[in-house]
């Protein structure tokens, strides 16, 4: 390093290089300024202080410096170091990785560069590179343990397992025989799992076992030790013996699933859906008793029968599980229970049970056939047990008696109010969900959750700004926007994009989702410091887990949700793009000239507003507001220059950026029915019928009975068949592939369309959704037929039946796909007397739906206390009018 200079100047380079490395930027750049000042060409010195400057934030002049100083000596391995941590630090790393080629072309045994490239490697997935490196590193030095490991990991990586356990074990031949000491045990025990977690992932389970069992002095983590060995016993078939280490296991911790799980498996009487024969749930039962004797403050131990317990004995259980719990005054036990709701019969029965507490606790004060008498909260939590039930159930008339009536025996309680919140958000009632949860968040302002669910139940009612204010109460400095983007808070801004995407503001919807996406690039960058990191620490188990979760980062619904928010916001952009400069001047020159006057003093007004308030924060981030706790000043937080994303909508090919995200998705998201749903609609912009094609094949094998299936299927043909003969040779062959593929279909096996649409209505003719498909269906291909298919849909109203009083649909009915079909009549079928109709239909089940404005709904309620105010104001103008009028009467008699 430092070649070519003097002893005095190659000090100084050695200075401007620990300078570097313990962040003594201003040093390093003292230095290098006084070996520029007597050689101002030197190449590796100009590369340092470029590499210093960008650790300054002075990108640009790092950049030409560092390349001014790799033209100048093109042969050194320091200036093209330099330049690959250049990029590495702008994660450029496919650039980055061609810079340490080249440098390695030049010295091929320098350790710190192959140590550089490595990482990249193992960043980028190129693991026979990352092989090939690590090999190379443990040649030049291998008495360096990390070298060992790294490349062990690496073979293992690179799907060579056995390979990855010979290096482990001719490592351990390495050491000594009283090795390790004191201070590294967990290290080397750690590495002895990871080797036999190898052997186990490989299939070499009887080695792996026999080399747990000779290790097991130096393995420190005793848990992982037992759950290691159990996992091979039970693939060694050895269930007797496994059995025995799950029940040690259930000692150590008896409230861990896992465990009861695993000995269901080793004693024959497991089952994922909970399917058991009468004999199993005899032998189950005994099981548990036997572990309730065992572990009775356990409460796994209790709440485990109840998946498998039927009738009678389900009931009792139940009973005995509840009570307690009830009596403490749990909040979360609806949660515990709410898996019993997916199986047959079980709700009916908690009902009872729960009813019969209740009637129990109201008539004698205590539970039934108990002589002791229970606190008055045991009542509270039985109503607020029993207003969650009928909430699942979809009784939310009842479910709300429930909880007022919990509210008014103590009202003072938070989680009812979040409850009843939850209640009216399920049966429709968004603006007065969100304000319970307001007055439950005010009710204790400490509480950052319930601040959470106020600001989730704002956005879902569309209260963005409310939402923002509220937000800002837990974030630093009131600093929301920024906060809540550097604590990648995804919920929120997933929410707040829908919310814009709702409401029609594309730039900011498409804001908050791009924002997103930029956080699982983070995550991804993220893992770049755990490569070495890790091998390190010898966490090799939990690095290599976490190089597979990244392999599948994207797809995680978070990532999902963010992508198809994206491309549906570049769909409607496509759809409805803004008016361009030229259009907007046309309206403009339409405009009187006071009006155009008037309209550019708000414009210039506005553009002051926001250099004002751009220059404010500038100044808030120079002054004490950036000064750290020791007093140091902080670099100022960056403005965002396009706070409503309007330059997010000045693409030209809105449908070109939402295919990168499809991309993504198709990648990692591909059993998603609305990944394929999303593929269709775009290629069918793009006019990519082979594609959109492709996308319709893969929801019919995901779901060919789904209405969106049949939609895509229907429209896909029809339009085909509108292009007429094909002429060019591409639509040669587009046709002559359509051709083949149409008769693989059995939707279209021998039909029409027309025939395949009444088909599929016959089909499906008992459910809401797939007659709404038919009837839109019917009207794209016989446009003629309007009337008929807005009967259709007439029709399924019509299959409303009074059940207890109230109204119930014989129809599979929800209030999503209600509001779905009340679109469609709106905007497709274009009815206003049919959408009339059904609107006044759907607020007589939907009592307390706003969209429908049901007569229990918040919408209503405004409109009634409005009315009343007028009334009042009538009467209170009227008698103003008659005490005027008597005071005139009484002047005119005094007058006379």
């Amino acid at each position: 390093m430092g070649s070519y200079l003097p002893p005095k100047e190659a000090n100084l380079f050695k200075v401007i290089v620990k300078s570097y490395e313990t962040k003594q930027y201003k040093k390093g750049l003292k230095a290098a300024d006084a070996i520029l000042k007597k050689y101002p060409e030197h190449g590796e010195t100009l590369s340092m202080k470029g590499l210093t400057l960008n650790c300054m934030d002075r990108k640009t002049e790092a950049y030409e410096l560092v390349r001014r100083g790799l033209k100048n000596d093109l042969k050194s391995h320091v200036c093209w170091h330099v330049y690959g941590l250049l990029y590495r630090s702008d994660r450029e790393y496919r650039e980055a990785i061609k810079c340490y080629w080249n440098a390695l072309r030049i010295d091929p045994n320098n350790i710190e560069i192959l140590r550089d490239l490595s990482l990249l490697q193992a960043q980028m997935r190129d693991l026979t590179g990352f092989v090939e490196t690590r090999q190379q590193l443990l040649t030049l030095k291998p008495n360096h343990r990390m070298n060992w490991i790294g490349f062990a990991v690496a073979q293992h990586l690179n799907s060579n397992g056995s390979k990855a356990i010979e290096i482990l074990e001719a490592y351990e031949g390495t050491l000594e025989d009283d090795y390790p000491v004191d201070n590294e045990r967990c290290e080397h025990g750690e590495m002895l799992l990871y080797k036999i977690s190898l052997m186990e992932e490989h299939g070499f389970y009887e080695r792996a076992l026999n080399e747990l069992y000779k290790k097991e002095a130096k393995i420190v983590d005793k848990l992982t030790y037992k759950e290691q060995q159990v996992s091979l016993l039970e693939k060694l078939g050895r269930v007797e013996e496994g059995e025995k280490v799950y029940r040690t296991l259930l000692f150590m911790n008896p409230d861990n699933y896992k465990y009861y799980s695993g000995l269901q498996k080793c004693l024959g009487l497991y089952s994922e859906k909970c399917q058991f024969s009468s004999d199993e749930v005899d032998r189950l039962d005994a099981l548990y008793k036997e572990l309730r004797e065992q572990y009775k403050w356990s409460s796994a131990v209790q709440r485990i029968p109840l998946d498998f317990l039927q009738f009678e004995k389900f009931r009792v259980s139940a009973d005995n599980y509840i009570r307690p719990l009830l009596t403490k005054g749990v909040p979360s036990l609806f949660s515990d229970l709410s898996p019993l709701y997916d199986q047959p019969g079980k709700a009916d029965i908690l009902e009872k049970v729960i009813l019969e507490l209740e009637d129990s606790i109201k008539s004698s004060g205590g539970f039934p056939g108990s002589s002791q008498k229970e606190p008055p909260s045991t009542l509270l939590w039985t109503l607020f047990l029993l207003a969650q039930h009928y909430d699942r159930r979809g009784q939310h008339d009842i479910a709300l008696a429930k909880i007022n009536e919990a509210i008014n025996h103590t009202p003072t309680v938070i989680d009812l109010y979040s409850v009843k919140g939850r209640i009216l958000k399920h049966a429709g009632d968004l603006p007065a969900s969100a304000n319970l949860a307001d007055e439950a968040r005010s009710m204790d302002l400490a509480d950052r959750f319930l601040n959470s669910e106020c600001v989730k139940r704002m956005l879902q009612a569309d209260q963005v700004s409310l939402a923002e204010k509220t937000a800002v109460l837990f974030t630093k400095d009131g600093d929301q926007h920024n906060n809540l983007h550097d604590m990648q808070c995804m919920w929120y801004e997933l929410a707040s994009g829908e919310s814009y995407l709702r409401q029609g503001d594309l730039g900011r919807a498409l804001k908050k989702f791009l924002a997103v996406e930029k956080h699982y690039a983070d995550i991804t960058e993220d893992q770049f410091d755990f490569h070495s990191y890790c091998l390190r620490k010898m966490t090799l188990r939990a690095y290599v887990l976490m190089l597979k979760f990244q392999d599948h980062l994207h797809a995680h619904p978070y990532f999902h949700k963010a992508a198809a928010g994206a491309i549906r916001c570049y769909m409607k952009l496509y759809d409805y793009p803004p008016k361009s400069a030229a259009e907007e001047d046309d309206e403009s020159s339409k405009l009187l000239p006071s009006q155009k006057k008037k309209l550019k003093q708000k414009q210039k007004k506005a553009e002051a507003r926001a250099r004002k308030e751009a220059e404010e924060k500038n100044e808030e981030g120079s002054n004490t507001s950036n000064m750290s706790k020791s007093g140091k000043r902080q670099p100022p937080k960056p403005v965002d220059l396009d706070p409503h994303g309007e330059k997010l909508l000045q693409v030209e090919d809105p449908l070109l950026e939402a295919t990168k995200y499809l991309k993504l998705l198709q990648k990692n998201s591909s059993q998603s029915m609305e990944t394929h749903l999303l593929s269709f609609e775009l290629n069918m912009r793009k006019q990519k019928i082979l594609l959109a094609f492709q996308a319709l094949k893969q929801l019919l094998k995901l779901n060919p009975d789904s209405p969106d299936s049949h939609r895509c299927l229907i429209r896909f043909f029809h339009k085909v068949s509108g292009f007429g003969a094909p002429v060019t040779d591409s639509e040669k062959l587009i046709s002559n592939v359509l051709e083949v593929e149409r008769p693989n279909l059995s939707q279209l096996h021998e039909k029409t369309l027309v025939e395949a649409n009444r088909y599929f209505l016959e089909k499906h003719k008992d459910s809401l959704m797939h007659r709404a498909a038919a009837a839109e269906m019917l009207y794209v291909l016989e446009p003629d037929k309007r009337i008929e298919a807005i009967k259709l849909i007439d029709d399924s109203a019509n299959k409303m039946v009074a059940k207890d009083g109230a109204l119930g649909p014989v129809l599979e009915w929800s209030l999503k796909d209600c509001i779905a079909v009340h679109k469609l009549l709106e905007t497709v079928l274009i009815d206003p007397d049919a959408s009339s109709r059904w609107k006044v239909r759907c607020a007589e089940y939907f009592l307390y739906s706003t969209y429908f404005e049901g007569i229990h709904s918040s919408t209503m309620s405004r409109l009634e206390s409005l009315g009343n105010g007028e009334i009042i104001h009538a009467e209170t103008e009227n008698r103003d009018a008659n005490i005027l009028n008597g005071k005139l009467h009484s002047f005119k008699q005094l007058a006379i």
